[in-house]
Formats: structure tokens, sequence, C-alpha cells
């Protein structure tokens, strides 16, 4: 008769010994350089973060007016407990620089060698000179931009699009006035005046919440993507049914014609695709509005040129044309505080892993937007558009 064992079989077969590995948490000491890069405002840390990190054992060190285009005062930012320094080769000695703006080389030569950079990096800017120079220093650098979360999105893209799409009806709203030589046209919808047509090219994030926008202030709204499941997912998202189709060019037109504001948020792989020829802009109503938010990547308006903050706007044919990029920029203290919504918690784990090291071993956001790891190239993508060797980090980390 076979005894009986309390055990089972698997609990007696040898196993491997497991040793626990304690995470010390760690100190970080993190530079925050003025933003010197063309009408750029923002910043990456509000007053209220730096009051966050600085209870938490963390030094801060801001250089001097960093906040200012964001309205946000050195004395803010001193009374959180953050450093003012005036010296901007102090602030980028940091062993890690939070900056909304890549570096430019100079900055770069300012950095100390093997130390962390977390910014954007705006890849289609880029030249392989950046890189190599970065790689010079052993610097180990995230790009925000390219940071993913478990569901596929990237955070800080989405955050800013929400603010894109949102200031794209804001914006068009206000050229529409007679104060900026407008058709005089109020959008909202007003008892037996017939409401404001909006034409939106584009179903992602940005035209999502121009969309949002638009139907909130009394617009009747027509999108078009040739996406079905984005389409679907708008209606979803508004909870309720709009106009929406895939860009054919003869109904596309027919609706440009009738439209007062149109706007343009679609993206490409390389650059955004053209949906609106010349041709079509010229048969839009005298006055109309376009605001093209893809003008970042070219623009999806064929008559669509840069415009800067300074000088947004210009008239083509008698149609309205804003193409600013960095739109967010314009919204610069709502921005700055959305950065620093998305940054705290990161830069929380970052030390509550004891490093960037020991955090990218098991956050896998970060680690999808490290793109050099000690100056070793480690984005397929940046490898590929330079032909630049990189290596897999999963290898570089363990």
């Amino acid at each position: 008769m076979a005894l009986y064992s309390p055990f089972s079989k698997e609990e007696l077969t040898p196993q491997p010994e497991k040793i626990l590995i304690k995470k010390r948490k760690g100190n970080l000491y993190i530079g925050i350089p003025k933003e010197t890069h063309f009408q750029e405002k923002r910043i990456c840390i509000s007053p209220d973060s730096v009051q966050t990190l600085v209870a938490q054992g963390h030094r801060i060190l801001i250089e001097k007016g960093a906040g200012e285009g964001a309205h946000f005062s050195d004395q803010d930012y001193a009374e959180s407990g953050a450093e003012i320094s005036n010296d901007t080769k102090k602030v980028f000695a940091c062993p890690i620089v939070l900056k909304v703006e890549p570096p430019s080389a100079e900055e770069i030569e300012l950095m100390s060698p093997s130390s962390t950079l977390i910014s954007a990096l705006q890849l289609k800017t880029k030249h392989t000179t950046y890189f190599e120079l970065l790689a010079k220093k052993k610097i180990t650098a995230i790009a925000f931009d390219f940071m993913r979360d478990e569901h596929g999105s990237y955070p800080v893209v989405k955050s800013l699009s929400e603010i894109a799409g949102n200031a794209s009806i804001l914006i068009a709203s206000e050229l529409l006035s007679n104060v900026n030589q407008g058709n005089g046209l109020l959008f909202g919808n007003i008892a037996g005046v017939p409401p404001t047509d909006i034409v939106i090219l584009g179903a992602g994030t940005v035209g999502l919440h121009a969309a949002k926008a638009a139907l909130g202030l009394g617009a009747r709204v027509k999108v078009y993507d040739n996406s079905i499941t984005k389409l679907r997912e708008l209606q979803d998202k508004l909870g309720q049914n709009i106009y929406t189709s895939t860009v054919q060019p003869k109904y596309l037109q027919k609706a440009l014609m009738r439209c007062d504001v149109a706007i343009g948020a679609v993206r490409g792989k390389s650059r955004a695709p053209i949906l609106v020829t010349e041709a079509m802009v010229e048969n839009m109503k005298d006055g109309a509005v376009i605001v093209d938010v893809s003008i970042d990547m070219g623009g999806c308006f064929e008559t669509s040129e840069v415009t800067t903050h300074d000088h947004p706007t210009y008239n083509h044919k008698g149609i309205i044309h804003y193409c600013v990029p960095n739109i967010p920029s314009r919204y610069s203290r709502t921005a700055s505080l959305s950065l620093s919504n998305i940054f705290t918690p990161y830069l929380t784990e970052i030390a509550e892993a004891g490093g960037l090291e020991n955090a990218l071993r098991y956050n896998l956001v970060l680690r999808s937007g490290i793109y050099l790891y000690r100056g070793i190239l480690t984005s397929k993508s940046i490898s590929d558009w330079f032909d630049i060797p990189s290596q897999d980090i999963n290898l570089l980390i363990l």
C-alpha cells in the first residue's frame, strides 16, 4: 500500500534557488535648462511637481527664467524647493537633464559624460552628427515622443495631440471673427441661425478632440479618414453619430465647398499625405479658414506653408491659412502641466528602482523610449533611417 505524503511530487523535486534582489531607492539630481529653440515656451516640470520630487529627497536645479514662457516664475520654483542657477553649464552638467526640445550641439557639449538625457527627439529634424555627439559622451538618451505604454499608445504624444485638437477649434473660432478679418461667424448654434460647418481630415487623437470641441460649440462636423476602424472608434468616443466618410475626392470637395473651417489632422510615415489640392482650396468659400495641424509633417493641404506664432496666418485666394507647427506651445502653461503630470511619476519610479538602469529592467514604457544606452544606439528606426548600426536594448541591460 502506498504511503500518503502531504507534499506533492513537484514540491519534493529540487528547485532552483531564488535570490530576492532588493530595490535600493536612489536620490535624483535633475537639471532643467531654459529652452532656446525658436518660440518654445514649455517646461517639463511644474512648481507643484518640483515640490513633490524635493519632498522625496531629490534635487532639482533650474536655469533662471526657464519657466517664464509657461508663466512660472523663478520664485514659484524656489518656494517649491528647486535651486535656481544663472549658470547654464552647471544645469547641463547634472546627472539627469530634462527638457522639451532636443539639445543643440553646443548644449550637448555642456553635458557631463555618462549622464542621462530625457527630451523629445523629433527624428526628421536630426542628422547623423547629433547621435555621434551623444555617443561620444556615452549619453543614455530617452525620447519622450518614442515612449509607448502597455496599450500601444504614446502618452506624451497623445497628451499634446489632445491640446492641438482642442486648440485648432479655438484658433479657427478666433479667425472667423471680424476682429481677425474673418466672415464674422460664431461657432455657437444660435436659434434660427444655421450652425457653422466644420470638415476634419483625420480621425486620430487630434481629430477626435477637434470634433469634441466643435460639437461642444454647436458646430456641424464631418470627419474624413481612410481607416474605418478609426472612424468607428471616433463615433463611439463621441457618443453620437456624426457624418464620417473615407477620403473620396468627389465627396470631400463638395464638403470643402460648403464648410466654414477645415482642420488638417492626418499623419504619415515620412510626411503627411496631401489630401486637398490647390484647386479644391480655391473652390472653398471666400473667408473660410484652414488650420493645418499636420504642418509639422509637411501639411495635408497643397497650399499650406509653415508660419510662426508671431505671424500665424496668410491669405491664399481668399482662404485664411493657419499653419503653425508646435501648436501646444501656444498654450504653454497647459502643455507644461500636462508634460509634468506624465514625467513626475516616471521620475519617481526611476528613483524607487535605484536609478535608470534598474528601472529599465522592468519599466517597458521607459525602455520603449530609449534610443541611446551609454552611447550605444538601441533604436532600430533610427538605425534604418540613418544607416547606423544598433544593438538590442534588451541585451544591454541584462
